[in-house]
């Protein structure tokens, strides 16, 4: 890669962040990363979806490079259709997290993310997805849930908002698991100490980035930890207000091609 690249590694967020409402890449979006793939710098995305979930997406828009998906538990050739990495969540340690959780604030609705590339996404009683249009979750009973190893669980309350939710969660039971808010209704159970950050510093060294070599783009509490660890963070127009507020830059909205208004001008590409 040559050496006069202001950044060597572009990370971007998938949903609210290079995909826009339609679910799609922009056409300038993709010019604009096509442009600087072919100038030398590496793009990956880092996604909170399983790669069972991203890889629907991924075929769409042609992406074959490296992934990291489900919030860093994953690093997924695209190209390969491969899990290269795949971490789990300890299925007692859930358990108790949730009972401390609901111990705390009443019944929660819950989903449980197998691992594994082919891992279903299992919803409980009353778990309702708020993200993405097409995305396959099958209805099994409470019990049915922690039948098989998971990577991750995503929890709802009937009444605290996402954010309430994750405050209590952490509070309670974040000795035991991580808690991170990734999207509307998306607040999720994780592995102690996985984050974005995690699955993108492994995946960076395997394409031979640091962290100073790279910028990353976000929308989320989620994006949080990676956009810290990138030498450079730009959040979305419309990101999270705990995103902006770490965030070195924020820049228009998804619908508007946030991603190719800041790669364009770094990277000297035009408009």
């Amino acid at each position: 890669m040559g050496g006069d690249l202001p950044y060597r590694l572009v990370a971007t967020d998938l949903d609210g962040t290079l995909l826009n409402t339609a679910e799609t890449v922009s056409a300038r979006n993709r010019a604009a990363l096509a442009a600087v793939t072919a100038a030398g710098a590496r793009h990956i995305i880092v996604t909170g979806r399983s790669a069972g979930w991203a890889r629907p997406v991924f075929d769409e828009i042609g992406y074959t490079g490296l992934a990291v998906c489900g919030q860093g538990a994953q690093v997924y050739d695209a190209g390969a259709h491969k899990l290269l990495t795949s971490l789990t969540l300890d299925r007692q340690l859930a358990a108790l997290a949730l009972a401390k959780i609901e111990a705390e604030i009443g019944p929660l609705v819950v989903a449980a993310n197998q691992d594994g590339l082919d891992g279903e996404v299992l919803a409980g009683p009353g778990y309702q997805l708020k993200i993405g249009s097409d995305l396959p979750v099958r209805r099994v009973a409470a019990d049915q849930l922690f039948t098989a190893p998971i990577s991750k669980l995503y929890v709802q309350h009937p009444e605290l908002g996402d954010d309430a939710l994750a405050e209590v969660a952490h509070r309670v039971a974040g000795a035991l698991v991580g808690v991170t808010m990734a999207g509307p209704g998306i607040v999720e159970i994780l592995p102690l100490g996985l984050t974005k950050a995690t699955g993108l510093s492994l995946a960076a060294y395997r394409l031979g980035a640091k962290a100073r070599q790279t910028i990353a783009f976000g929308d989320m509490p989620n994006d949080i930890p990676m956009l810290n660890w990138a030498g450079y963070g730009v959040a979305m127009a419309d990101a999270h207000e705990h995103l902006r507020a770490v965030a070195d830059e924020v820049t228009v909205s998804n619908d508007e091609d946030g991603v190719a208004v800041v790669l364009e001008r770094v990277f000297g590409l035009g408009g």
